[in-house]
C-alpha cells in the first residue's frame, strides 16, 4: 500500500488542503492519503487550537466524498506534543507492507533538518514536497544530506506541483470570527459546521 500522510492543524481544513492532497495521491500513484490532524504541533506550542473534535469532524466532512481520503487521529488520541517521527513509526510498526509518503510544502523543506530526528524521518517516509506553480524549483540539497542515495531518486521524482490557491486557515478564522463569508474557500458542508457551532465566532486571527 502506498500511503500518503498529510500532517497539520486543520483549524480549518480547506481547498487548498485537499487539492494539495489529490495532486499528491494522483501523481504519485497513491493509493490512499491519510490527514492527520495534530494534538499539539511542535511549532505550535503556544497557540490555542480549536477542540480537537471539531477539528476532526471538519475534516471527515470534508473527506467524507473521497474514497481515498481518511482521517486518522492517532496523534489526538495520545494527546499532548507528537512530533512526525513518532507518527511515522506508529504507522509503520502497525503495517509494515505500507509505503509510507510524507506531503509537505516546498516552503518547509528548508526547516526539516531542525525536526527530531529528520534522517529518521527520511528512513520512514518518501517527502513529497509540494510547489507552487511558478515558484522556483526545489532544491534538493536538504533531502540529499538526510536520505539514501536509492531513496532520494525516488523523492527527486516525486516532486509535485499545483496550482496557486491563495488560502488560509488564519483568514478563514478571521473572516469568521466577524461574520464575513468563507463560501469557496472551504466544503459547503464544513462551511454550515463552522456557521452551526460559531467555531470562531469569539475567536481573532492567530
Amino acid at each position: 500500500m502506498r500511503l500518503g500522510i498529510f500532517g497539520g492543524s486543520f483549524d480549518p481544513v480547506h481547498y487548498g488542503h485537499l487539492l494539495l492532497a489529490e495532486h499528491c495521491r494522483e501523481q504519485c500513484r497513491l493509493d490512499a492519503v491519510w490527514f492527520v490532524p495534530a494534538s499539539v504541533p511542535p511549532h505550535k506550542q503556544g497557540s490555542t487550537l480549536s477542540p480537537a473534535v471539531d477539528r476532526i469532524e471538519m475534516l471527515k466532512l470534508a473527506t467524507g466524498g473521497n474514497e481515498a481520503f481518511a482521517v486518522w487521529s492517532g496523534e489526538i488520541d495520545r494527546g499532548g506534543v507528537r512530533y512526525t517521527v513518532d507518527t511515522l513509526e506508529q504507522l509503520q510498526q502497525e503495517d509494515k507492507k505500507r509505503d509510507l509518503f510524507f506531503l509537505m510544502g516546498a516552503d518547509s523543506l528548508a526547516d526539516l533538518p531542525t525536526w527530531r530526528e529528520p534522517k529518521r524521518i527520511c528512513e520512514l517516509a518518501i517527502p513529497l514536497v509540494v510547489r507552487r506553480a511558478g515558484s522556483p524549483p526545489v532544491d534538493d540539497a536538504v533531502l540529499a544530506k538526510l536520505m539514501s542515495p536509492d531513496r532520494l531518486a525516488i523523492a527527486r521524482e516525486a516532486h509535485i506541483e499545483m496550482p496557486i490557491i491563495d488560502l488560509s486557515a488564519s483568514e478563514i478564522r478571521r473572516r469568521a470570527a466577524v461574520g464575513q463569508t468563507i463560501r469557496y474557500q472551504t466544503p459547503r458542508a464544513v462551511e454550515k459546521y463552522i456557521e452551526a457551532t460559531g467555531l470562531y465566532r469569539a475567536q481573532t486571527s492567530e
